[in-house]
């Protein structure tokens, strides 16, 4: 047994991208920044920035699709997956994605408002749902 749990706060890096399996259901992708601050020995400044791979599915990723923009400041909750395939030259190549099945917009309230004015509010955000991934039960 074990627990594959992330949860990120950053800036999205591009606008999503969106597509559609043949089964009609949304698959959204994009990179999320997250940055630490610190000082070195020397007392200068110093941020590392590390980016994440963030993929959607389903009904949060048509809420993304609509809502979320570059540079937006997302709270993003998910799992760890790292997938493997074959290029074109028949190497074995690996990338790690965070699956998201929760995700709140950041911000002004007044920013949140024009990138989503239909969305229910809450107190630390825009909720935009917690939309589990079907047929993905640990049991």
């Amino acid at each position: 047994m074990g627990i594959n749990k992330v949860i990120l706060v950053g800036n999205v890096g591009k606008d999503p991208e969106v597509r559609h399996l043949d089964s009609g259901v949304a698959v959204t992708t994009f990179p999320l920044a997250t940055s630490e601050t610190y000082r070195n020995k020397e007392g200068q400044k110093v941020t590392n920035t590390e980016w994440h791979n963030i993929v959607l599915w389903r009904g949060l990723a048509e809420i993304a699709e609509k809502y979320v923009k570059k540079g937006n400041p997302l709270y993003i909750e998910g799992k760890i997956r790292t997938r493997s395939w074959d290029d074109k030259d028949g190497n074995k190549r690996y990338t790690t994605e965070i699956v998201a099945d929760n995700m709140q917009m950041l911000g002004s309230k007044q920013s949140q408002e024009e990138a989503a004015t239909s969305t229910p509010e809450s107190s630390n955000g825009i909720d935009i749902g917690n939309i589990p991934e079907e047929d993905d039960l640990p049991f």
